[in-house]
C-alpha cells in the first residue's frame, strides 16, 4: 500500500466522485453537490485549491484520493492557519487521517506558520481522536457554533504550536507546488 499527500489534480475527479457518493455523512464538507465526474472536474479547481491563503492535499491510497487534508485562513502575519480534513468512508479506521494532518502540521511548521488551529463537533469523538493523534491540545469549547438544519452543536477548539512536541506518529510523504 503506497501513501501520500499531494495538491489536488483534475485527474483525481473520479476519486472525488466516488469518495462523495460512498460517504453521504460528508455532506457538510462540501460546497456544492458533486453528482458526476465531470461536477468533481470542476469542483476540485474551485474548491480544493493550493493557493497562498489555503492549501489542500489529496491524500492518495495507491494512487486513490481518499480524502483530503487543509490548511486555509493562512495568515503569514499572524504565522497561523485553520486544518482540516475529512475521508471517504471507507479509508477511516487506519490512521490516515491522523497521519496526514501531522505532515500538514509538520510543513507548515517548516514553512513559517506557527500556530493551527481547528474544531470538531463534540459529538464526533473520532475526529477528537485525530486532532490528539495529531499532537493537538484541547484549548476550548465553542457553545451552539455549527447549524445543521435546526439542530445547533458545540465545537470543540484545539491547537498546535511549532514549539509542542513532535506526536509519535509516522508521517506521510508529501509533495508541493510550485505555490508552496
Amino acid at each position: 500500500m503506497s501513501l501520500l499527500l499531494r495538491p489536488w489534480s483534475v485527474s483525481d475527479a473520479a476519486g472525488l466522485y466516488v469518495d462523495r457518493v460512498t460517504s453521504p455523512d460528508l455532506d457538510r464538507q462540501f460546497a456544492d453537490d458533486i453528482l458526476s465526474v465531470e461536477e468533481a472536474e470542476q469542483y476540485i479547481p474551485k474548491y480544493l485549491p493550493f493557493s497562498k491563503r489555503a492549501k489542500n492535499w489529496a491524500l492518495i491510497v495507491d494512487d486513490m484520493a481518499v480524502g483530503n487534508i487543509g490548511l486555509s485562513d493562512i495568515n503569514p502575519h499572524n504565522e497561523s492557519a485553520w486544518a482540516f480534513y475529512w475521508l471517504a468512508a471507507g479509508a477511516r479506521e487506519k490512521g490516515y487521517a491522523a497521519r496526514g494532518l501531522a505532515t500538514v502540521a509538520d510543513w507548515a511548521f517548516r514553512n513559517g506558520l506557527y500556530r493551527l488551529e481547528l474544531g470538531h463537533r463534540t459529538n464526533n469523538p473520532e475526529s477528537c481522536r485525530v486532532a490528539t493523534r495529531a499532537g493537538f491540545l484541547v484549548e476550548g469549547l465553542e457553545r451552539e457554533k455549527l447549524k445543521y438544519g435546526s439542530e445547533r452543536f458545540d465545537v470543540e477548539l484545539h491547537s498546535r504550536l511549532a514549539t509542542d512536541p513532535n506526536p509519535e506518529i509516522e508521517l506521510i510523504p508529501i509533495e508541493v507546488t510550485g505555490d508552496s
